[in-house]
């Protein structure tokens, strides 16, 4: 556990990102699979995460970004994405993949599939966009603390404008909406941020314990 905290305590939302360094793909596909691993309710992922090394898409998306630079000097630039309306077809595909995988016939998950239809269905669209919103922020917990663990740099950033994102992405044609951004890269040393004090509420202020 030491180790962890160690960690969580080296990371910060990195401001310069070293242009010139990479991260390795084996280091990539051990943080992509730490994202495919994240809970989500009731295992569904209603999200999609889109990793960007296209210099070019990046060049159109940082003025989007309120011009912020960790968009084009990361490393990769991963976007997530909420799906905005989860219906039946997409319940029905989730479970035929868990009857694939378990080797499970059809109508032993018929059940769940009633039971998960009945409580998503009443959700209006804007509730279920705030519901698959909230998924995505799970994920991207698992991406920080992966790229931690690899000693990568990261940055989540909400400072972005959706629509336009959206719209470069062709994003509402796959029923998407981009939620968060996250570069992925190694601190510049001329990022003076890094060596800030790290600000945190005291114990005795986040916890109560009852």
């Amino acid at each position: 556990m030491s180790d962890i905290l160690t960690l969580l305590k080296w990371r910060y939302a990195v401001k310069k990102f070293d242009d010139t360094k990479k991260v390795s793909q084996k280091d990539l596909e051990q943080i992509l699979e730490a994202i495919q691993l994240s809970a989500s309710s009731y295992g569904l992922q209603p999200y999609e995460v889109f990793v960007v090394t296209d210099a070019e898409l990046r060049q159109k998306l940082q003025p989007a970004s309120w011009g912020q630079s960790q968009i084009v000097d990361a490393s990769h630039l991963l976007i997530f994405a909420n799906k905005t309306n989860v219906d039946d077809a997409y319940i029905d595909a989730y479970l035929e993949n868990v009857g694939a995988i378990r080797n499970l016939p059809t109508e032993a998950l018929t059940g769940y599939a009633d039971f998960m239809k009945s409580k998503i269905n009443e959700l209006s669209a804007e509730q279920k966009n705030i519901w698959t919103a909230k998924q995505v922020y799970i994920a991207l917990g698992n991406a920080l603390d992966a790229c931690a663990a690899l000693q990568v740099d990261s940055c989540p950033m909400e400072g972005f404008d959706n629509a336009t994102y959206n719209e470069i992405l062709d994003l509402p044609s796959k029923g998407l909406n981009a939620t968060v951004v996250l570069p992925i890269g190694y601190r510049s040393t001329e990022d003076q941020t890094q060596h800030y004090e790290k600000v945190r509420k005291s114990k005795e202020d986040l916890f109560t314990f009852i």
